[in-house]
């Protein structure tokens, strides 16, 4: 118990004293799932809006799909992504494996159903009165989508913020694609899995209660988000 206690301790002076490894790590964290999350959500809210507002076969099944990879184990996600970037792959010869932008890469696999799906939901969310509304007005297609798109703003900014939330908590994928190199690749979730293993508690523990404010800030966002 007071090994425990005493890597409490040494956790808060890593931390209070801004241990440059610790900030370093932090940061990086934050960069490659900041950048990740851009980039899903570049790339899914354009999908989640054309899904909802057009109708074709397939439509049903395809959303099932979409629900079903929002629990993607990430080692899967972490190997698929691998399986492209390696030597061998399609996209072996960009030479991103092993590299921060492997990672963002794979943290976007991650985080794009999630978006899709977060946007299908914003999107259904407005009553259908409000479309009513403005086609009545005389509005054009591409008004009628904006309008509606504005009216799920903070619904879809709140599924952006979850989507940051998953890409950041993440350690399969960062795992398998960055391999966990200190100074280039280390994060957050696989400085905690090799430094416990190492039995550096202290220093886990350091990590850990900053991942753990990270995660009550997205919380807290996500919460302020849905009182909108």
């Amino acid at each position: 118990m007071n090994e425990i206690v005493d890597g409490f301790i040494q956790a808060v002076e890593l931390i209070v004293s801004l241990d440059p490894e610790v900030l370093e790590i932090t940061a990086r964290s934050l960069l490659i799932s900041l950048a990740a999350t851009a980039v899903a959500a570049l790339i899914a809210i354009p999908i989640g809006g054309y899904i909802h507002f057009r109708e074709f076969g397939g439509k049903r099944g395809l959303v099932t799909i979409i629900q079903t990879l929002y629990a993607l184990p990430t080692v899967i996600a972490g190997l698929f992504v691998f399986l492209l970037l390696s030597r061998v792959g399609p996209l072996g010869f960009l030479g991103l494996l092993f590299t921060p932008w492997g990672m963002v890469i794979g943290q976007t696999v991650l985080v794009v159903p999630l978006l899709v799906g977060m946007t299908l939901i914003a999107l259904s969310g407005v009553e259908k009165t409000i479309q009513d509304e403005v086609i009545s007005l005389g509005a054009t297609s591409s008004q009628t989508i904006w309008t509606i798109v504005k009216e799920a703003r903070f619904a879809i900014l709140g599924g952006v913020i979850l989507g940051f939330g998953r890409a950041i908590s993440e350690v399969g994928a960062a795992m398998i694609i960055g391999g966990n190199i200190r100074g280039y690749t280390r994060v957050l979730t696989t400085a905690i899995a090799l430094e416990t293993s190492m039995g550096n508690i202290a220093f886990s523990i350091a990590l850990g209660i900053i991942l753990l404010a990270i995660a009550l800030l997205v919380t807290t966002a996500l919460f302020l988000v849905q009182e909108r």
